[in-house]
């Protein structure tokens, strides 16, 4: 199977002078079609030959989706390219059908998504899988307005390459995806170094084909009276007499950066949101800035909520029909309706969550990635690629304008920074004094003096009067790391830890009246006494969201209570008075702000076992405290000693980041540098890493445990060896794959848990 071109079909009986009759026809032109099938076998990887039956030859257009037979089955796949010869010395099998003339992979995206691929140590097809959606007969039918026609291409011998040749395949070959997979051709290394800031240096030739892709820096002119009334008016704060909050004016390089997209060129920065702003229409105002440049839009966020913010304030921004929303919730068809509005340019602008990072906007101009600390990027499917990267790569490869933006700033955007990919855009400092909030932390000096339980209360004095005093103004936002009443129980004489007795799993409480029940296999431990001393008490080692609203309703007897977690997250919150108690990304955005706001059990985001603790609890709670009204108290309950406290603090969250990607580089850690996991069975990680060849200066971290029989190893190595380890990785995944190897071994790049 590895040395497969097409799939031969029998010869036909000697001494025939012409065909039979009923046999089918080959195209008279271009008639052999370069087909991606859809099996993820590693070693298939690549690009096969068909025949194009005549009958066929105005539907087989390079995009569209096919069936053809492979190994003796019916697959589907698609036509990359159409061409006039082929390598392969045997028969070629013919095209089974068309199933669809509509050219649904794009030349940009199959280039995309080969890249994306090799990146990853995965297939094209794993990667088409993500990029484009299910068919939808139906949908694909229905009439479409007639500028959609320009979107169908017709086979000639101009443009029946396109899909291929942009994916970097060589004219000529049959086996190009095979033999580009292991090679570093010029157009795809630049993209990928420089989208993973691993190298600064572009294919000279590559870069003058392309419009300038530097971003304007903080002394570069200003935009003129056009660009700056197209901010003020998609900004949700652009009212009459508002005072700028949110709009580009209040970041120093905002005006030459909205300048830099009308006029069509490729800024790049690393956005930190001013607090209490609305970024919505902050992001509405640059989609507008690029639509005016001619050049389309995409736009990346974490959750359905965010989706609907951004989708209204494009709809004020923009004219009727310009951009579409693409979500999960809007079912199959109505989805693949508004993909299809994307693809045949009838939508120049998109917003979607992470499946929409593939989206195929035409001449696309700007990619823009909202939070991209929120692990929600990261696709949990193979090859696992996280959308930050993905847009990365879009914006090199297509010329286009890059925005990454948050309320914090993560360490692999301050990457981008420093390897100068990206330019920062920050807002001015006064105008940040002026939009913050007051931050305290729990039981400092003074304090304590007042309170001496303020250090190990849950709820210290500080924050009941923060609380009852921002009641007097508006809602105050509780936020709770956990969700659930008890999700924790420990012994109370000896404070072990409660565990089931018939799966050794944690025990929980599901309110204040039920019995302790186990979390891993569900069995009720009534009966249940601590095996150390005999005790049968149990006591909260950790609170959740429920049982925190349950103690706040009898503090504050009369006062609404809400919640907003996983069960139920609420979008939005009126101005009246009212606690609201919400775990972290759950937090429903206020009409006129939060007055005050309390972030309790800072030490259980803090302790986890993770690399990236400090800064994902920072994120959280910026995220948050960004909803308070400006001055408005947040009392946290953390140390205030603690780096992540003190940069809460004084909302310096780049300082942070700079501080942490600074030490990571010390100890070796991603995103300083390039780690793979690889886990499966003990015999199967050895082998697989025996097999891959690993470059000299490869750092192999285990193999160790993780539980269920399997095994993790880390392979580390610099960042500019990332292809290099992602190639071997990928050979090795091949060589098992032909030998028919049952065992499965997952292996992901750079991935978001290390420990």
């Amino acid at each position: 199977m590895d040395g497969l071109t097409a799939v031969v079909r029998p010869p036909e009986r000697k001494g025939s002078g012409k065909a039979r009759k009923g046999a089918r026809r080959p195209a008279e032109t271009l008639k052999v079609a370069r087909v991606v099938v859809d099996v993820p076998l590693p070693h298939l990887d690549r690009s096969f030959d068909y025949l194009v039956p005549s009958e066929l030859d105005d539907k087989a257009v390079p995009g569209c989706r096919v069936r053809v037979r492979f190994a003796g089955q019916l697959v589907d796949g698609f036509l990359l390219e159409r061409a006039e010869d082929s390598d392969h010395d045997g028969r070629l099998s013919f095209l089974e059908r068309v199933i669809s003339p509509e050219p649904v992979l794009t030349p940009e995206i199959a280039a995309l998504a080969r890249e994306v691929a090799d990146r990853y140590a995965g297939t094209l097809s794993d990667v088409l899988r993500l990029a484009v959606p299910p068919r939808h007969a139906r949908v694909e039918a229905e009439r479409r307005p007639a500028v959609a026609g320009a979107a169908s291409a017709s086979v000639n011998a101009e443009t029946a390459r396109p899909v291929a040749e942009t994916a970097g395949t060589e004219a000529g070959t049959a086996r190009p995806a095979a033999e580009t997979a292991g090679t570093d051709a010029a157009a795809g290394t630049s993209g990928a170094e420089i989208a993973g800031t691993d190298a600064a240096v572009e294919d000279p030739d590559a870069a003058t084909a392309r419009p300038d892709t530097t971003s304007p820096g903080p002394d570069a002119a200003p935009a003129g009276p056009a660009a700056a009334t197209v901010v003020s008016g998609a900004d949700g704060a652009g009212a009459p007499g508002d005072d700028g909050l949110g709009t580009w004016d209040a970041y120093r390089a905002g005006p030459s950066f909205l300048a830099a997209l009308r006029e069509g060129r490729a800024p790049r920065a690393v956005w930190t949101a001013l607090p209490g702003a609305d970024w919505t229409g902050a992001v509405a105002g640059a989609a507008r800035a690029t639509l005016d440049g001619g050049r389309g839009v995409l736009i990346v966020v974490a959750d359905g909520r965010d989706v609907a913010r951004v989708d209204a304030a494009l709809g004020t921004a923009l004219e009727p029909g310009r951009h579409v929303a693409l979500t999960a919730e809007l079912g199959p068809a109505e989805r693949y309706r508004r993909w299809l509005a994307v693809l045949r340019g009838e939508a120049t602008a998109v917003v979607g969550t992470r499946a929409a990072m593939f989206a195929p906007v035409r001449d696309l101009g700007l990619v823009v990635l909202w939070d991209d600390g929120d692990d929600v990027h990261a696709e949990p499917h193979a090859p696992y690629p996280h959308a930050r990267e993905v847009l990365a790569l879009r914006a090199h490869r297509a010329g286009a304008g890059a925005l990454i933006g948050g309320f914090t700033r993560t360490t692999d955007a301050t990457q981008l920074l420093e390897t100068g990919w990206a330019h920062p855009l920050v807002p001015d400092r006064d105008r940040l004094r002026r939009s913050m909030p007051y931050v305290r932390p729990a039981g400092d000096d003074a304090e304590l003096a007042r309170d001496e339980a303020a250090r190990t209360a849950r709820l210290p004095h500080l924050a009941f009067r923060a609380a009852r005093q921002g009641l007097e103004k508006g809602p105050v936002l509780v936020q709770v790391p956990r969700r659930g009443y008890v999700p924790a129980l420990a012994c109370a004489r000896c404070r072990g830890p409660a565990r089931c007795p018939e799966c050794e799993g944690p025990l929980a409480l599901t309110s204040g009246h039920a019995a302790p029940y186990c979390r891993w296999c569900g069995r009720i431990a009534g009966a249940w006494r601590c095996p150390e001393c005999g005790s049968g008490h149990v006591r909260a080692v950790v609170v959740g969201a429920r049982r925190t609203a349950e103690e706040l309703g009898r503090a504050f007897p009369g006062v609404p209570i809400r919640t907003s977690g996983r069960d139920g997250v609420l979008a939005t919150v009126g101005a009246e008075p009212a606690l609201v108690v919400a775990t972290p990304g759950a937090e429903p955005v206020p009409a006129e702000g939060y007055a005050a706001a309390l972030l309790l059990d800072g030490w259980v985001l803090l302790g986890r076992a993770d690399l990236r603790a400090g800064e994902e609890t920072l994120r959280r709670w910026t995220d948050a405290a960004a909803l308070v009204r400006p001055g408005g108290p947040v009392v946290v309950l953390a140390d205030g000693a603690l780096a992540p406290v003190q940069a809460l603090i004084r909302w310096d969250p780049a300082t942070f980041a700079e501080r942490e990607l600074a030490e990571r580089r010390e100890l070796g850690f991603p995103p300083a540098v390039r780690m793979a996991s690889v886990t499966g069975t003990p015999q199967a990680v050895r082998d697989l890493l025996e097999a891959a060849a690993l470059p000299p200066e490869a750092e192999v971290l285990g193999p160790v445990e993780v539980g269920d029989g399997q095994e993790r190893a880390l392979v580390r190595v610099d960042r500019a060896r990332g292809a290099v380890l992602a190639r071997c990785l990928k050979a090795a995944q091949a060589a098992r794959s032909a030998r028919k190897v049952t065992e499965v071994v997952r292996v992901r790049i750079d991935p978001l848990e290390l420990i």
